[in-house]
């Protein structure tokens, strides 16, 4: 698809009042929302009994940082990261239970949360046994790669 195609329903959506816009060419499809899109439950349910792919989160590499940015201060603890880009899920579905919450003792292995990468859900596992101090990323934000998620002591 054109990119003068593309920007010009950019540009018919913002004077319009239409909320979103699918156009398809063959193979080729482009989605325009002036939204935010929000995980829908019946996706995220679909989404759900898909396959899985299991992914253990990366061990912290201890080393100094000679980066210039300014870095906020985390708590004491393991950091278990984010090994992937993507999409932060605390739960299997939005109705149900977290896989952990604070306070909560985790082993070694167990799924601590879902990351959504390219429509495929990927379970992280706690590389450490502990209890969980802090959960650093809220439900179905999105998430970096190397990103801090949990904090276990």
């Amino acid at each position: 698809m054109d990119i003068r195609k593309i920007k010009k329903l950019i540009e018919i959506i913002e004077e319009s009042d239409i909320a979103e816009i699918e156009i398809s060419e063959g193979e080729e499809s482009v989605r325009i929302s002036r939204y935010s899109p929000a995980p829908a439950p019946s996706a995220m349910m679909a989404a759900a009994t898909a396959p899985i792919a299991t992914i253990a989160a990366a061990p912290l590499a201890t080393s100094a940082t000679t980066s210039t940015e300014p870095t906020a201060e985390l708590p004491s603890g393991h950091v278990v990261k984010s090994p992937m880009v993507g999409t932060f899920y605390g739960a299997a579905s939005p109705n149900a239970a977290p896989f952990v919450s604070v306070g909560q003792k985790v082993h070694e292995g167990e799924t601590i949360c879902i990351i959504e990468a390219m429509k495929i859900l990927n379970q992280i596992e706690a590389d450490k046994s502990g209890t969980i101090k802090q959960i650093l990323v809220e439900n179905a934000q999105p998430v970096e790669y190397d990103q801090p998620l949990f904090i276990i002591e």
